[in-house]
């Protein structure tokens, strides 16, 4: 097993691709903390998970925004289980507006979301992984992290300033073998992605389908969604990646919707 006995914190994991991160890890026999607002749908998702093993999860409350919870929810899981290898930073949401028309109070939310989370949660991380001589950061970024689409002016900021925040801590961390990647996935079905099909549609002038079809799918090789699945193995590589070699770096996982 490919994470056997490594301790790892997966933000926003109780749905969607954050839980199909957890899922795989504990299937390589991680110990995994869910960390979600959702205090008991975390609990039940780690309950599920744990009864199928081969390793283990727990849920615990995290607002990733929130500088004690943070704090406290680090040092909850490394007190129990003795550290932190893995910091899967993957809480976010989506909110799209015209940019003249984006109400400053939901641009700051988003960002708080994306970029203090991933600040908050590395800073709370680091020293663990540093104690114990090495351990993986990342960042759940998006094809947004390279392109720019209508819209999304808060959310493609948010995804670009991740690979900087990224290759930083590949710099400040290679010494103590810490490594920071960032996963760029396209458009997966999930209630974030579905939330956003009748708002792009409304604010386009468009039907849904043509969401779909063309504002979504339209740059991929074949008109398919990348699925959660696709997102945790990519997950899982750069989790259990042994060296120095992969840091610093981003991966698409589009379906080929932005090639480098």
């Amino acid at each position: 097993m490919k994470l056997a006995n490594k301790v790892c914190l997966v933000t926003g994991a109780a749905r969607g691709i954050g839980a199909a991160i957890a899922k795989r890890y504990v299937a390589e026999g991680a110990r995994v903390a869910i960390a979600d607002l959702d205090r008991e749908h975390a609990a039940a998702t780690a309950a599920e998970l744990s009864a199928a093993g081969p390793g283990s999860a727990m849920g615990i409350a995290m607002d990733v925004t929130d500088e004690a919870a943070v704090g406290s929810g680090v040092a909850a899981v490394a007190e129990r289980w003795g550290g932190i290898d893995v910091l899967v930073s993957n809480a976010g949401i989506q909110i799209v507006h015209p940019l003249e028309e984006f109400p400053f109070a939901e641009w700051k939310k988003l960002l708080a979301i994306h970029l203090d989370g991933a600040f908050l949660t590395s800073r709370a991380c680091l020293p663990y992984m540093r104690k114990q001589g090495g351990g993986a950061v990342i960042f759940m970024g998006s094809v947004h992290s390279k392109e720019a689409s209508p819209l999304k002016s808060a959310y493609v900021t948010a995804k670009h300033g991740l690979l900087g925040l990224a290759r930083v801590i590949a710099k400040e961390g290679a010494a103590d073998g810490i490594r920071a990647n960032v996963i760029c996935p396209g458009f997966v079905r999930t209630p974030l992605v579905d939330k956003q099909i009748p708002e792009q549609a409304a604010s386009l002038g468009i039907s849904e389908k043509e969401v779909v079809e063309r504002v979504m799918l339209g740059q991929t090789v074949d008109k398919e969604f990348t699925t959660v699945e696709d997102v945790a193995e990519v997950a899982l590589l750069f989790a259990a990646f042994p060296s120095n070699a992969l840091t610093g770096q981003s991966l698409v996982v589009s379906h080929g919707w932005y090639m480098q």
